[in-house]
């Protein structure tokens, strides 16, 4: 009786004898070797590792989900903390480009809203002049001793 093709080694493209007991590469070889219509499906693989590694994952979840949850917040930081760092770098750089004269795309915007927000003060300054002494004279006519 042969042994099982499974258990064969089989001389790889790339150099050295290769058997069937290491992961991906070896059950997909594995399952060529003994179903050659399985060799070209990922799911399958995925499906039997599932099948063969499912109790372990069961003893083992309430190790990975906290584990999990952490690696995910503390790579969410990193991320944000990256991503305010270079928004941070390209606020400085307009900045500095703005106050230099160098007119950096937006710059006419920003002087606009300022010319408008120096006309509003002024219109708002004048008018509190004009109505501000009508103001006070009413108030000297309601209380003619202040």
């Amino acid at each position: 009786m042969s042994p099982s093709p499974c258990l064969l080694e089989k001389k790889s493209s790339v150099g050295p004898l290769m058997a069937c007991n290491k992961f991906s590469y070896e059950i997909s070889t594995c399952l060529y070797a003994c179903h050659p219509k399985l060799h070209s499906s990922p799911l399958t693989v995925t499906i039997l590792a599932l099948i063969l590694f499912s109790p372990l994952i069961i003893l083992t979840i309430p190790i990975w989900v906290p584990i999990g949850c952490f690696l995910i917040a503390i790579t969410a930081a990193f991320l944000s903390f990256c991503g305010f760092g270079v928004a941070a770098v390209a606020v400085a750089a307009w900045v500095y480009k703005y106050f230099r004269g160098l007119h950096p795309p937006g710059s006419d915007r920003v002087d606009y809203a300022r010319s408008r927000i120096y006309d509003t003060a002024s219109h708002v300054k004048d008018y509190a002049r004009e109505y501000g002494g009508y103001l006070q004279s009413k108030a000297k006519d309601a209380a003619p001793g202040a």
